[in-house]
């Protein structure tokens, strides 16, 4: 199965002491980014959540967030440690006194303050257990939505590859046509040149003419693209670098085409293919 790099998904959990939830999100990316943003209380937990995520994701900015709310109410109120708050107001003092530009401590960072809430005790060890299993929930959802839309990639890339097919069908049947035209109008010079259309170099002319328009190397080349470009779609799995490599193959085939045009119709298929393979380009760096 073909998955996009984008996604997202949340996993909540109340429990007695509160609740905990686990955000995750990605976007596309040359490689496998992960940050987190979750409490210092959990980072000794960030290795087992950073090797979950790379279990299921090879590629894309992927950030996770941790966050948990402690209940009121159900528990004896908080308070102050008194002793803690002393000291740290002291050296908040001693601090403003060495840097007058520094900011003040506000409510909310004393309040944060590692054991200021004396009588708030965190269960630690559970809280890591509950984000590594709600990270797993989330993950899961994370997966079948990259999945999703995966598959609506893969649909546009496959629309866009069979009217690759359908350009490339209408250029094989102009290259007689493209040569007759070619013979006809070196006649009708010659003719007015009085000169003989039998000469060898009429026809060494003709020669260089068919060997300069010849195409059939680029058709076949374009058709083979698609043909793998339907296998590694089919085949699924992380496939995004070697379509994009693909992308790069068929531009090129589509420039030689549009370089050895021999009338309008060529031309414009040269240009309609570009046009697809660009499209085709787009959703791709979206592909995992």
């Amino acid at each position: 199965m073909i998955h996009s790099m984008t996604g997202y998904a949340i996993a909540a959990r109340e429990l007695e002491w509160g609740s905990v939830s686990v955000e995750i999100r990605s976007v596309n990316h040359r490689y496998l980014d992960v940050s987190f943003r979750m409490p210092d209380e959990l980072r000794p937990a960030e290795s087992a959540l950073r090797e979950a995520i790379a279990a299921v994701a090879t590629r894309g900015k992927v950030e996770c967030r941790v966050a948990y709310a402690l209940r009121s109410g159900g528990r004896e109120a908080a308070e102050l440690d008194g002793e803690l708050l002393t000291q740290l107001l002291a050296l908040n003092a001693k601090v403003r006194t060495a840097l007058p530009a520094a900011r003040e401590l506000s409510v909310a960072d004393i309040l944060r303050w590692p054991g200021m809430l004396g009588s708030e005790e965190l269960p630690v060890e559970e809280l890591r257990a509950v984000s590594i299993e709600l990270l797993r929930d989330a993950l899961r959802d994370f997966t079948a939505a990259r999945a999703r839309e995966g598959e609506k990639l893969a649909a546009v890339i496959l629309e866009r590859a069979a009217e690759v097919r359908e350009r490339v069908a209408l250029v094989k049947p102009r290259m007689p046509e493209a040569i007759a035209a070619f013979q006809e109008k070196l006649n009708a010079r010659l003719k007015e040149a009085l000169v003989s259309a039998d000469d060898e170099r009429v026809r060494q002319e003709i020669a260089l003419f068919v060997n300069k328009i010849d195409v059939d190397e680029e058709l076949s080349r374009l058709s083979a693209h698609i043909d793998e470009l339907q296998r590694i779609l089919g085949k699924g799995g992380a496939a995004g670098k070697r379509l994009d490599f693909l992308m790069q193959e068929l531009n090129r085939e589509a420039n030689t085409l549009g370089s050895k045009s021999a009338d309008m119709t060529v031309t414009q298929v040269s240009m309609d293919l570009k046009l697809l393979i660009e499209q085709m380009r787009e959703q791709i760096q979206n592909i995992e």
